[in-house]
């Protein structure tokens, strides 16, 4: 769906951000060179990348950027917007009839609502017009389910990488226990050091990065399907001839109790609903 302005998602960028300042007070200021590791992270950063650039086909990965941006975006779809704006249609449809939609179907953004609009303006059967769209739905469920897939596996190569460089680490101490003093201790300072920066960058990189992005595509594809869905049931409905007052409470069923309430206000604010209507509706 397309999106108008770009802003960062709020909730994200604060989580991230106080969750690496408590992590950085708890090490202390002072202390934070000590976790620094080029090859630290060559083993667990490089390590997870390369993993994931293996395990999935190169059409995949090249969509990896454009979900980051996705997933740090602070806006999702309205279903409000999509509900007004279908009972906007139910009543052009209602009053100038199916052919009227046309020019409604050029104006919208939502190129999904758009191809929905326009086969009932070409009279496809409804039960085709059902099955074109439930296809289409199913394919950007199989879509969005791939890229949630890229980053739940980060999530889970990240700390399997960490553990590796912890391996690396502890067998580095032990083939070098033969060396004299001065060179033992040093070794061992180094083998000690990788075993567990690894882990730690390994755990930072599952939890800050991959499991965000992989939650926030996965909330962001629900509510994608919620107003999909709510187009596909309008849309067949005005296809229907069904009253468009009735269309749009019908909708509104399909969203939580206190979403119904927001809407309902909004569209008395907007005169798309009387106020009587809305009290009708609370108290049946």
């Amino acid at each position: 769906m397309k999106e108008k302005a770009f802003h960062m998602d709020p909730s994200m960028i604060a989580g991230v951000v106080a969750c690496l300042g408590l992590i950085i007070y708890g090490i202390g200021f002072g202390n934070i060179g000590h976790f620094a590791s080029l090859q630290s992270a060559a083993i667990v950063v490089g390590g997870t990348f390369c993993a994931l650039i293996a395990s999935f086909p190169s059409e995949s990965l090249k969509k990896v950027p454009k979900q980051i941006m996705i997933a740090v975006h602070g806006a999702l779809p309205d279903p409000g917007v999509y509900i007004d704006q279908i009972s906007d249609c139910a009543q052009v449809a209602r009053r100038h009839g199916m052919l009227a939609l046309e020019g409604l179907a050029d104006a919208q953004d939502d190129e999904f609502m758009k191809s929905s609009i326009l086969l009932i303006v070409d009279a496809v059967d409804s039960n085709k017009v059902r099955a074109m769209l439930e296809a289409d739905i199913a394919y950007l469920d199989e879509r969005h389910a791939e890229a949630v897939t890229f980053f739940e596996r980060g999530a889970t190569l990240a700390p399997a990488f960490g553990l590796l460089g912890t391996l690396i680490g502890l067998i580095l101490m032990l083939a070098n226990l033969s060396l004299d003093e001065v060179d033992g201790n040093q070794a061992l300072t180094n083998g000690m050091a990788i075993a567990l920066i690894t882990t730690f960058y390994g755990s930072l990189l599952a939890n800050l990065f991959f499991t965000p992005i992989a939650s926030k595509l996965q909330s962001k594809h629900y509510r994608e399907m919620l107003c999909r869905q709510l187009i596909v049931e309008g849309i067949l409905s005005i296809q229907a001839g069904e009253n468009p007052r009735f269309i749009r409470e019908k909708l509104i069923s399909f969203l939580p109790q206190g979403e119904r309430r927001d809407i309902e206000e909004s569209a008395v604010k907007k005169g798309k609903l009387k106020k009587n209507d809305k009290e009708t509706q609370e108290t049946g």
